[in-house]
């Protein structure tokens, strides 16, 4: 969403990282949907539309939790995008941008957090832990091969 004064738009920014950010903001709910969409694209594969359903979930929010939470799932997406493809460099750039996006998330006092249906909770430290194992074996074989997708394991 862009703000206006009647004659000029205002784009929106929010600092993450110690860098501005694009802040569209959008409704809780809203966010709640496009996080859903999001993540059962991933369940099912589809790591290019996962990423592009994230990104208004991302931008729409100017909590610094819940950024981290889905720029580091967008990043994931993407590292997945990239294996597709067929490029390691791609797929550790963006599997360690999400590692420390979620790193950071697991770190506050709800490393579970409550925006899947059903009362469902994503388990953000598990996924850390399986992101580490993936680097690692990217790293060992720096080949994309057979490197499996982490689990959204849930509590």
């Amino acid at each position: 969403m862009t703000e206006t004064d009647g004659r000029t738009e205002v784009r929106r920014t929010v600092l993450q990282g110690g860098r501005a950010k694009a802040y569209r903001p959008l409704a809780e709910a809203d966010r709640r949907s496009a996080f859903v969409a999001g993540v059962a694209a991933y369940e099912r594969g589809d790591f290019f539309l996962a990423h592009e359903l994230l990104e208004p979930a991302w931008m729409g929010t100017d909590d610094p939790v819940e950024r981290d939470l889905h720029q580091g799932l967008i990043k994931l997406a993407a590292g997945y995008v990239h294996a597709v493809r067929g490029n390691p460099e791609g797929m550790l750039k963006n599997l360690r941008g999400s590692r420390e996006r979620l790193a950071a998330v697991a770190a506050t006092e709800s490393p579970a957090i409550a925006l899947l249906p059903a009362g469902r909770m994503l388990d953000v430290a598990a996924l850390v832990a399986a992101i580490d194992a993936r680097i690692d074996e990217l790293v060992r074989r720096a080949s994309v091969g057979e490197i499996d997708p982490p689990k959204l394991e849930t509590l």
